[in-house]
C-alpha cells in the first residue's frame, strides 16, 4: 500500500469529514481491516500518533500513525 492508498483507506473512515480522525473512527478502520483487539489497537494508536495531545490525528500526525501501524500492526507503506 502507498501512503496515499493509506491515507484515502482511513479518509473514508472520518465519519465526520472534519479532516481528523478520533478514537472511534480509528477503531472502525481497524476493525473494517479485520482486526482483532480494536479498541486496544486504536488506544495505542491514537496514543502513539496523536502528538499535541487533541484527542484526534490531524494530517501532520498521518507519518505517526504510519509508523504505529507498520511497527504494531504488521501494515507495510511503501514510499514512506
Amino acid at each position: 500500500m502507498t501512503m496515499q492508498q493509506f491515507t484515502a483507506w482511513l479518509g473514508r473512515f472520518d465519519a465526520d469529514k472534519d479532516g481528523k480522525i478520533s478514537r472511534q473512527e480509528l477503531a472502525d478502520a481497524v476493525r473494517g481491516a479485520g482486526g482483532r483487539f480494536a479498541w486496544w489497537k486504536c488506544r495505542q494508536g491514537l496514543r502513539s500518533a496523536d502528538s499535541d495531545g487533541s484527542g484526534y490525528i490531524d494530517a501532520n500526525e498521518i507519518g505517526n500513525l504510519v509508523e504505529f501501524a507498520q511497527k504494531h500492526l504488521g501494515v507495510k507503506i511503501v514510499g514512506f
